[in-house]
């Protein structure tokens, strides 16, 4: 598993969301889903967002000085 299964799968659960309706809410497959909370390691940014995007959040470009800190 990596950071965004963890997160993506404790926010669907927090939210009582099965996968099924995550992937209807969000605009995504339930393949998509399955994948990115299994942690697969080469998924799509723009898909990843329409998911975090229902829960208020998205991935984006971090400045490593910013990362560190």
């Amino acid at each position: 598993m990596n950071a965004f299964s963890t997160v993506v799968k404790d926010l669907r659960r927090q939210y009582k969301l099965t996968q099924t309706e995550l992937a209807y809410k969000s605009g995504v497959g339930l393949r998509f889903v399955r994948e990115l909370e299994q942690g697969k390691e080469t998924l799509r940014i723009d898909k990843i967002n329409q998911v975090l995007t229902l829960f208020g959040m998205e991935v984006g470009a971090v400045s490593q000085n910013d990362r560190d800190k």
